[in-house]
């Protein structure tokens, strides 16, 4: 089985303080709500993993089993807020607090569907306040002091500058070998 690489570019970007952030204005005409999934739930949240991630080959975490997910999203501090359209899933954030006072933005996006209507402007914005409060809720968690993410060159076309224009600042590039898989969709012939 011949197997291929491809060369796949990562950067990691920072906010330092709350005043860098630069929010996006609310979508307007749209009836969309950010609600925080305060029972952590392995099969919400792997359906919210896989149909944001499936078309750009988010794979790391398909593996896991189902007590590695409960363990996972179970952690003290660890958030999923998610954006709503009328009552449907539109697309997520993933806020997973480090014991230095830093929150990574673990995952973030939407669901193709949901694309290109200005919904991730409003939902990156709203997860990186909450990246920033996430001691309010979480006592025993350190004050934030740095968010922080990466994205990659398997992400969507405006990642980076949505990234970029909410005032995250690049702090690193590498670039990495991957196999090459085949885009694995949130179910098989899901994009066909």
């Amino acid at each position: 089985m011949n197997s291929t690489t491809v060369t796949v570019t990562i950067w990691s970007l920072e906010q330092t303080s709350p005043a860098d952030l630069r929010p996006a204005a609310v979508p307007q005409g749209d009836d969309i709500q950010i609600v925080r999934a305060e029972v952590p739930s392995p099969e919400f949240s792997r359906f919210l993993y896989a149909s944001v991630g499936g078309d750009i080959q988010w794979t790391d975490r398909l593996p896991l089993s189902y007590a590695q997910w409960e363990e996972t999203l179970g952690r003290p501090g660890v958030e999923t807020w998610v954006a709503y359209d009328r009552g449907t899933p539109a697309g997520y954030v993933e806020l997973d607090p480090q014991d230095d006072g830093a929150v990574e933005i673990m995952y973030f996006g939407l669901i193709p569907a949901f694309r290109g209507r200005r919904i991730g402007g409003h939902l990156l914005t709203y997860g990186v306040q909450r990246a920033w409060d996430l001691a309010e809720r979480w006592p025993e968690r350190a004050e934030t002091k740095r968010v922080w993410l990466h994205t990659c060159s398997k992400d969507g076309p405006y990642a980076m500058d949505n990234y970029l224009r909410r005032g995250f600042r690049l702090f690193e590039t590498k670039t990495e070998e991957e196999e090459h898989a085949p885009t694995p969709g949130p179910w098989a012939g899901a994009q066909a």
